[in-house]
């Protein structure tokens, strides 16, 4: 069961500090994956024991759920990891660009809340400000990666993507969703989606050697987009 925050209520739109990479992690060093939207953590629970020679890093909005993650964390000592609780939108631009360059190897966006109807549209996960900090983060050829159950959630983030020209689509085909999870590991909505019979729709993205544009100049075109 979803249970939605609203991302513009006045408590979530308080600034937080993130702690940047080298005081999370003893070798801070290694390929940086960012999780946003972390929920409960099974996702990255399983996924860094796996991956032991990169750090993760989950954000979720809920701040209990960042807590449950955190606990679990410790009690399974999984040092290449961290479960931290802000507002993507309000709080990761600073923190993505003072990333070290060639530190942020990849960043997934996983079933976020379903924000899609166009009078919400600014309560959605992926917003242009959020994307191109993203870019700016990712040197060329390192991953973006997102996914939902859910059409008309992923649909919008997809046509923003492609609107910053930063990224390039990859996969069986190049406009084609992926039919497989490149993570190897599936997140608990995927698990519950997949049980349900529910069409899983995935996307995974190269940042390319493009400039990025402005932030006006995406914002406007993103305010005029006819997405839901």
């Amino acid at each position: 069961m979803r249970q939605h925050v609203n991302p513009l209520s006045r408590f979530f739109q308080l600034p937080r500090s993130i702690p940047r990479p080298e005081e999370l992690f003893e070798d801070y060093d290694m390929p940086l994956h960012l999780d946003i939207g972390s929920a409960r953590g099974k996702f990255l629970l399983e996924l860094a024991p796996l991956q032991l020679d990169w750090n993760h890093i989950g954000v979720e909005i809920r701040h209990p759920l960042v807590l449950s993650s955190e606990r679990e964390r410790e009690q399974l000592g999984i040092a290449n990891l961290r479960f931290l609780f802000c507002n993507a939108n309000v709080s990761l631009d600073a923190w993505l660009n003072n990333l070290s360059k060639q530190q942020l190897h990849r960043v997934t966006i996983q079933f976020p809340d379903p924000w899609f109807k166009r009078k919400h549209k600014k309560r959605r996960v992926l917003q242009p400000k959020l994307l191109l900090s993203i870019a700016n983060a990712l040197s060329p050829g390192k991953e973006l990666f997102i996914q939902s159950d859910l059409l008309s959630v992923i649909d919008p983030m997809l046509k923003l993507i492609e609107m910053s020209n930063c990224f390039e689509r990859i996969g069986e085909e190049s406009q084609a969703w992926l039919t497989n999870n490149p993570m190897s590991i599936a997140t608990e909505r995927e698990i519950y989606a997949s049980q349900n019979g529910s069409p899983i729709y995935r996307a995974l993205f190269l940042r390319n050697k493009n400039s990025i544009p402005t932030l006006s100049l995406l914002e406007e075109e993103w305010d005029v987009c006819d997405c839901n």
